[in-house]
């Protein structure tokens, strides 16, 4: 449905004082260590036990950087920023003109000549970085690019022969392996923890569908300031660079277990377009599409849940030209598999725009096998953004109470009054009953629905007929909210 419980994702940066602390908690200078001589070296493996790591870290730890980021405040960009944590902590005095930012964050040298890898957020607004080996060598850092839609950022450092990561191939990490998180959290110094992959494939959402997410999900302990850190496996190889973490309302924002990391694979693609051309170019077919429910298969008379719903298709895009329509279940992209929306929408972002893709469909029952060349994404090129509610919403409703709407047919009028695309027929939602079977699904006054089970509806009678014709299966609606096109399905009272 539309509306989705908000998750509190935060970011892992830490923001630091202008001032280091060289001092003890309680003011006194801090003593030296003891001096003690080294204990013998334990034995990695016992009895097919792994007792200790501290050869993948000596391997590791050398090409995980603690990166500094500083800036001039942008005061409004801060305040809204959308992850509820600014990664910057803002310096503010009784002068009005711009602060001070000092950020703290982590990133992972992946080349020998200094090229390094870390968060896009981490050095977003910056305008000097510096990158502090974990030797306390530091080095002036030249922002190659950037790429928001998957928070990845690419440094450079004027350096030859320095330590760095392998990148591993991340399709192959498999759900149980061991990893290790290396970064610098909450500015404390170079940590590393252990734990294991929890989740593959994982979305957070938290860029409004702006971002690509395909997340690695691990319950190695990760905090603010790990952000640009590393994930590796037990063979030294990087996995991953760590990203988010998932702290909910009174956890006090720190790690819970839940954290997720940008899989190796998908920096790769990134960091190379950004080194060849210095932006990142993704491929698009055009089409909107959402998972299949149990009650959207039920409401198709499908098998199973199987593949990705096709629920609108761009006028003149890649994917109208391939022959795709609204209603098809596209089961397969070049022979793989797809069961996911997410899936197969970074599938599709990953191919370079030209690139000719097969897709495999099902539509009315019969398979079929399409042809699409992608076209390219336009990053500015954003969806429509929610459609206005309760303003000048057409009166005179009449009542369908099997779904507990008040429905009017769309007139142009209504249509200019809520922004609703060139073209688009159907049924303006005037009232939702709360209690009622719509209200549950997510329907919302402003919306239009143009479907029911697969069939147009342009006036009330065609709405009670269609949802006479379903009996008690579930209801398929095709609702248009805000210039957006999607499946919803209700399941009558």
């Amino acid at each position: 449905m539309y509306s989705n419980k908000i998750t509190v994702l935060v970011l892992l940066c830490a923001g630091l004082l202008s001032t280091s602390c060289k001092t003890g908690l309680f003011g006194g200078d801090v003593p030296a260590a003891p001096t003690e001589p080294a204990a013998p070296s334990a034995p990695v493996v016992v009895e097919g036990m792994r007792t200790s790591y501290a050869d993948v870290v000596e391997k590791t730890s050398p090409a995980v950087v603690r990166i500094e980021a500083e800036g001039r405040a942008k005061q409004q960009a801060a305040e809204q920023s959308p992850f509820g944590d600014d990664f910057f902590k803002r310096f503010q005095g009784p002068q009005q003109r711009p602060q001070l930012q000092r950020g703290l964050g982590s990133g992972v040298v992946v080349s020998a000549d200094g090229t390094i890898l870390t968060n896009a957020h981490v050095i977003d607004g910056a305008d000097k970085i510096t990158v502090l080996m974990a030797d306390n060598k530091s080095f002036p850092a030249k922002l190659v690019g950037t790429d928001k839609a998957s928070d990845l950022a690419v440094l450079k450092i004027e350096a030859q022969n320095m330590p760095y990561l392998t990148l591993g191939n991340s399709d192959t990490v498999r759900v149980g392996d061991i990893v290790l998180a290396i970064g610098n959290p909450l500015g404390i110094g170079q940590t590393v923890t252990s734990g294991i992959i929890s989740a593959k494939g994982r979305r957070t959402g938290l860029s409004d569908g702006q971002s690509f997410e395909d997340f690695l999900q691990t319950d190695a302990p990760i905090n603010r300031g790990n952000s640009g850190g590393a994930l590796v496996n037990l063979n030294g190889e990087l996995i991953g660079i760590n990203s988010q973490i998932l702290s909910p309302p009174g956890s006090g924002g720190g790690n819970i277990g839940i954290g997720f990391s940008i899989p190796s694979n998908m920096a790769k693609s990134v960091m190379e377009q950004l080194l060849k051309n210095g932006r990142v170019r993704r491929g698009m077919i055009g089409v909107n599409i959402q998972n299949i429910t149990d009650d959207t298969a039920k409401a198709l008379d499908l098998k199973d849940t199987s593949g990705v719903l096709v629920s609108n298709v761009k006028a003149g895009s890649s994917g109208e030209k391939a022959g795709l329509k609204r209603g098809d279940i596209i089961t397969a992209i070049n022979g793989e598999k797809i069961e996911d929306s997410n899936v197969l929408r970074n599938k599709i972002a990953g191919t370079m725009p030209g690139t000719e893709i097969k897709l495999t469909i099902t539509r009315d029952g019969a398979v079929q096998e399409l042809t699409a060349t992608l076209d390219e994404l336009d990053p500015d090129n954003n969806p429509a953004g929610t459609s206005p509610r309760g303003q000048n919403e057409p009166s005179g409703a009449e009542e369908s109470g099997k779904l507990g709407l008040s429905l009017q047919p769309l007139t142009s009028e209504s249509a200019k009054q809520l922004n609703v695309p060139t073209g688009t027929e159907g049924l303006v939602v005037t009232d939702v009953d709360p209690s009622g079977a719509a209200a549950e699904a997510g329907i919302a006054r402003g919306d239009i629905i143009m479907e029911i089970n697969r069939q147009p509806v342009k006036t009330v009678d065609a709405v009670q007929s269609a949802l006479n014709a379903a009996g008690d299966k579930p209801i398929l609606l095709l609702v248009s909210r805000g210039g957006q096109v999607v499946f919803l399905t209700v399941r009558p009272g």
